[in-house]
């Protein structure tokens, strides 16, 4: 055989296909050996070096995963967050940051570098249902994580990551198909909803096989010790004991600790909370403009005649708070308007007997509401929405006032979007694209305050302001949040002689919630409702009180109260705060 025959040869496996092998490198790369070159360029090779170099993977602990990010970069609280979840708590955490800094960013940072070390191949992420479609859209958009929303039976079988709602999942046929898998990783946001193991939704998620597995949640104790060893008992069973062991380890009262120092450094194994007063974040400021509204004649006229028939009807049934609360209830929802209140009364007329005198008196309140032909805070809020010309979401506690602002904007060409509870997923998804490109204004339920990212908005109305400081901030903490470039501009209406003014004195002055993003808030409740919720006392002082000045000295004292806990809180480091040292 010739040279030729040598460095070119073929081999025919038909008379259609033939396969050529050219050698003809080896003989020229001989020669160079023999003549000692002539070699490539040096600058070549340092650049091939170099390159070559820059790929090394030097140390176990650095994370692959931030080379490969071109649309998102992590805060370092959360590639902290990472790294302590990957090399001490192996791949098994509670993510308990302050609401707005960026859980989802640090389960995907995670996500990924397991999925890069080719540990993590098949996942399960369940969320409530209005975040499913998100949660696609930041793993593939900011991760390159190739998750899918589930919407069919078949697709458990089809796609390796997987994000579906719990209350979806845990339906047959669904059910059967995800307990009879092996999960590499488990991620479960709002994760607080799984405090009590008796409801269905913990008993399916525990029976889950999962490798790995991360429980998101803001609040991962709420009411009570068990509830946050109900959560570790799902990352690692056995952790704190058994319930008999734990509680007599560390129990002294269901939101009284004991042996602190013990169950600090077991939760320092398995739960990373870090906050805004860590002074890591750069956060854009909050400006709060307060804004007092004078009732109309005929408004306040009901708003009298309600309180009078909500004092009555609670003598006569000897304060009972289960009655307290519908009653109280009318009061505030005159202070929001009168299609609200209407509800409720047409409500309360259906359950009482035809011969009750309660009747009489719901008749005489309707006949009120039928006076009204405007509402104070829908033209404040009207005025305000023109005076901004920009994004504005807008909250309200009830469904009939959202109904009505939503027709009065729009008699006054004002595009707004509604969001509530009950909308499916693909709506919720849906109403938050139209006000992303659209719509001026989204007008928001309680719904809209937990879970939903409004980066793009930075203009916020209390329409109707929540008793509970928690739900204010979650509010709030929709819009400031990581990724908030410009400052958030907060209107509380509040109509004067109400018991708006006195929750708003509360709030503002007292608590001082809006000018500071309060760090720790769920803390501090936790201490000062030791053994009633700030909404029930807010309740019992206003039934309780005598006049208007007796509430007002009443709401003083709470706010001290809450003062006092806060400074405890935070000048001494102590563990009722039940939580870990945040993550270096």
């Amino acid at each position: 055989m010739n040279s030729k025959d040598q460095t070119k040869q073929t081999y025919s496996l038909n008379e259609h296909l033939q396969i050529h092998f050219d050698q003809s490198w080896i003989t020229d790369i001989k020669k160079r050996f023999e003549s000692n070159g002539p070699w490539d360029d040096w600058n070549l090779y340092q650049l091939a070096y170099e390159s070559g170099n820059s790929r090394l993977i030097t140390d176990f602990d650095e994370l692959q995963s931030l080379y490969q990010l071109s649309n998102i970069e992590p805060m370092p609280h959360q590639i902290s967050t990472a790294k302590k979840v990957l090399t001490e708590m192996r791949g098994r955490a509670i993510l308990a940051d302050e609401v707005g800094l960026g859980k989802t960013i640090e389960a995907g940072l995670i996500l990924k570098e397991y999925m890069i070390r080719q540990l993590v191949k098949k996942v399960l992420i369940l969320v409530p249902a209005s975040l499913v479609l998100q949660w696609v859209r930041e793993l593939n958009q900011k991760f390159n994580i190739p998750a899918v929303a589930q919407k069919k039976a078949y697709m458990w079988d089809q796609y390796d990551i997987i994000v579906a709602s719990v209350d979806t999942a845990k339906r047959n046929p669904h059910r059967d198909i995800v307990l009879d898998k092996e999960y590499d990783m488990l991620i479960v946001d709002e994760a607080h909803k799984l405090k009590n193991k008796k409801t269905t939704n913990y008993q399916f998620i525990n029976s889950i096989r999962k490798k790995y597995c991360l429980l998101l949640t803001a609040t991962p104790i709420q009411n009570d010790l068990k509830e946050l060893y109900n959560l570790i008992t799902i990352l690692k069973p056995g952790q704190l004991g058994n319930d008999s062991q734990f509680k007599s380890n560390y129990v002294v009262d269901k939101r009284i600790p004991k042996n602190e120092s013990q169950l600090r450094e077991e939760l320092t194994s398995v739960m990373i909370r870090n906050r805004r007063s860590d002074g890591q974040l750069d956060l854009t400021k909050r400006n709060v403009r307060n804004i007092p509204l004078k009732l109309s004649e005929e408004e306040y006229d009901l708003y009298t005649s309600v309180t009078d028939f909500v004092r009555k009807r609670t003598e006569e049934n000897n304060g009972a708070m289960g009655f307290l609360f519908s009653l109280i209830t009318l009061q505030r929802e005159v202070c929001s308007s009168r299609d609200a209140v209407f509800v409720t009364l047409v409500n309360l007329f259906k359950k009482t007997t035809e011969d009750s005198p309660i009747r009489e008196m719901i008749w005489a309140l309707v006949d009120k509401i039928k006076k009204i032909n405007s509402h104070t805070k829908a033209k404040s809020s009207l005025e305000l929405v023109q005076q901004i010309n920009d994004k504005v979401i807008i909250f309200t506690e009830y469904r009939a006032t959202q109904e009505y602002l939503l027709n009065f904007l729009k008699e006054h060409q004002i595009v707004s979007v509604p969001y509530r509870g009950g909308m499916n997923r693909g709506k919720k998804d849906w109403m938050m694209d139209l006000f992303r490109k659209r719509a001026q204004v989204m007008v928001a339920t309680e719904a809209g305050g937990e879970g939903i990212n409004l980066q793009f908005c930075n203009h916020v109305i209390n329409y109707d302001l929540p008793w509970n400081p928690m739900r204010v901030e979650q509010r709030i903490g929709r819009v400031h949040r990581l990724g908030q470039k410009n400052d958030v501009h907060i209107y509380n209406l509040f109509t004067k002689g109400t018991i708006e003014e006195h929750i708003l004195h509360l709030l503002h002055e007292k608590i001082n919630l809006f000018e500071t993003v309060v760090g720790g808030l769920d803390l501090i409740l936790e201490r000062l409702e030791k053994n009633s919720s700030i909404e029930k006392n807010l309740y019992k002082i206003i039934l309780e009180s005598q006049n208007e000045r007796e509430i007002h000295n009443k709401f003083n004292e709470l706010g001290d109260s809450f003062s006092r806990v806060q400074t405890e809180v935070y000048g001494e480091k102590e563990f009722n705060q039940i939580e870990p040292e945040a993550s270096p």
